[in-house]
Formats: C-alpha cells, structure tokens, sequence
C-alpha cells in the first residue's frame, strides 16, 4: 500500500491554519500479521531488540511501521527538554534533568505528555546528523556542555524507521547499534563530552535483491519478517477500496477503525503490566538452548532473545506464564536467519522448512523436556 499518511489543514484555537499528519490506521491494514505482530511484541517490551522486515517494494513496510506509533499511548516527558527524557526516573534523564531532579530534592519534574514518534532515519544521514553536535565554543569559553539534538535525540522514547536499512552508510550503522544497545547517545568532540538517553525501537526494511545487511546488523536486531505481496484478489480489492476511502476523507476512515485501535492500546498497556510476573519454565529453557545448538547460531545472544519474546508473547495473549506454542513462534521470528551453514551441511539448512521441522523435532516430542507444559 503506497500511501502512509495524509496531510489535512485545520484551525487551532486561535483561529491559525495549521497542518496535520494523518496516519493510515494500523488496525486497518490488510494482511502482513506476522510483521504486524512483530511491531506489537516490541512496542510491549522494547527490550527485544526490533524488527528488520525482508520484502519487495510496495508491501506495506513503512505504511505499517508507520502507523505503530499513532497505536502506542502517549508517553510523559520533561517539559521543555529536548531529549524527552522520562520526569519520574531519573536514570532515564539528561545531564540538565539529572540535576534539575536532584536540586528539586528528588520530587517528579514539572511534565508534559505527546504522542510517540515515528522517525525517519535517511539514507545519506551523516553522523553529526544523527547523533548531534556539539557546542565547542560554548564549552571552551564558558564551561557549558550544550548539544545540538540529532536524530538520536529525537528518537528517545519512540521508533526510529529506517527504510533500505541495507543501503545506509557502515559508519552510520555502528553509530545506531552502539546507541540501541547502550540506551545512551554519548557524543565526543575534542576532548568533550555529553550523553543524553537513547532508548528506541529500531525498524529497518529492506529489498534483498538491493543487497544484503552486515552480518553484524543481522544479529543485532531481533525479530526478522519476511513479507511477499497479497496473492488474495478479495484482499488485494480491499486494500483498494481502503487506500481510496482514506484518501477521499482520512479523518473519517481514521475514525472507522478508532475503536480497534483502541482495543490493541489498551492490550498493549495490560501487557507491559503483565510483562514481569510472566514465568519461563526451565523445561522451556532447555528447549531454547537445544534449539540454539542445533542450528549453530552463534554467541548467546539468540538465546535471550527468544526468551525476552517468549515471556512478551505470553504477556501480550494474557498469560503469566510462557508455553511452547509461544517458544515456536518466538523460533520463527529469531531462528532463521542466525543459522550457521558448513559447506557440508549447506543442502540440509538450504530447504526451507528444516527449521519449521527442527521446532517441531523439539516442541512436538514428549521426551523433550517436561511434557506437562505441552501448549
């Protein structure tokens, strides 16, 4: 679906044009449930480490991706900064909020709220533009450490979208995984420094025949989707008929799928309630390790990401504790694309559905662990 959003002009209260970014609804999209869920498991617990989404043009990549943050709940930030950073916790804050906080004896900062953000992240973004600059000669002639926000900045708090994420700069790409997995944005110039939070969900999107990622970008985001066109012509008329009533009147096609949205906002916060009391049996721990070695991914880090979205997937359906049904899906979000291939083994992992059967060798077997938690 080519269109994302609609630009409308309205009046504010004080009689001023103003213009608005319509989003086509998230509840209103047309197939893709697998990246849709994706998108909702780390909008859930953030933690899991994004969605790298694999698909030719024109499938909803962004339109979908796009339209997660209309669906998220608005977030509280500290009123006037620039990093929106978090007025009740103070290790999710600024030098300057740090301490304002700390001065204040402690008490919440004075707060305001806004809708999380989508950020697009363009390809030839250089790195000042993406982590900021800083304010050399402020620093040197009055002591004062500012920073120009970049992308980074911006970001704190919301969604970072990067379409053709396999055309963007190596340079540019280091600079992003340091800050997804650090949660902070330290900019160094000079012998100076200063560090703000960064903490986002990273989506990227990308046409494999354009090229593939760096084996380490790979592994560093967690779910991967792989999204082909509607093959249905019912679905493909229905996507039609939406993309053209959107664009004839957007606020009353929004309206339409309100309460639907409403409905996965409202599970998106029982979630992220639940998310903490959820219990991973051991016995599906040791399924998660036999299905890590024997498709040979390497390092541990597969491993906790299939835990993290195991235990965000029960959360997410309303349980407090994880089965293997959640253990498969969570396989085949994570698993896939982290196998290791030796030249002898290379027709064996080539077929498509050796992981499919390999997670139901381990799920489906009674002897694999305890056979009491069978769903």
């Amino acid at each position: 679906m080519a269109v994302k959003e609609k630009e409308i002009s309205k009046k504010d209260t004080s009689g001023k044009e103003k213009v608005e970014r319509v989003v086509f609804p998230f509840s209103a999209m047309v197939g893709q449930e697998k990246m849709k869920l994706a998108l909702l498991l780390n909008a859930v617990n953030p933690q899991i480490g994004g969605v790298l989404v694999r698909g030719e043009k024109g499938t909803g990549k962004s339109t979908i991706s796009r339209a997660l943050a209309d669906l998220l709940p608005e977030i509280k930030i500290v009123e006037g900064c620039p990093f929106h950073c978090n007025p009740e916790d103070s290790s999710a804050m600024c030098p300057n909020c740090q301490a304002k906080y700390f001065a204040g004896g402690k008490k919440p900062l004075k707060s305001d709220s806004r809708k999380m953000k989508v950020i697009d992240l363009p390809l030839g973004a250089t790195e000042d533009r993406v982590l900021g600059t800083l304010d050399i000669e402020s620093a040197i002639k009055r002591g004062e450490r500012t920073l120009d926000p970049g992308v980074l900045a911006d970001a704190n708090r919301g969604i970072v979208y990067i379409d053709e994420i396999n055309l963007l700069d190596d340079h540019v790409i280091d600079v992003l995984l340091d800050a997804s997995s650090s949660k902070i944005n330290v900019v160094e110039r000079e012998g100076i420094s200063f560090s703000h939070p960064s903490s986002f969900i990273m989506v990227g999107s990308m046409n494999p025949e354009e090229g593939e990622l760096r084996p380490q970008l790979l592994d560093r985001i967690a779910l991967h989707v792989v999204i082909e066109g509607v093959d249905n012509v019912e679905k493909r008329v229905k996507i039609i008929t939406e993309r053209n009533e959107f664009e004839k009147d957007p606020m009353a096609f929004t309206k339409k799928y309100q309460g639907s949205n409403t409905t996965l906002r409202n599970r998106i916060l029982k979630a992220k309630e639940l998310l903490e009391k959820v219990e991973l049996p051991e016995n599906l721990l040791i399924l998660i390790g036999q299905l890590c070695n024997e498709t040979k991914v390497e390092g541990q880090r597969p491993d906790i990401m299939l835990s993290k979205t195991c235990k965000t997937m029960a959360a997410y359906d309303g349980r407090t504790v994880v089965t293997r049904k959640d253990v498969r899906k969570a396989a085949e979000f994570i698993l896939p694309f982290r196998m290791t291939v030796s030249p002898f083994e290379e027709d064996k992992y080539s077929d498509k559905n050796f992981i499919e059967d390999l997670i139901s060798k381990f799920l489906d077997d009674p002897s694999s662990g305890d056979s009491s938690t069978t769903e």
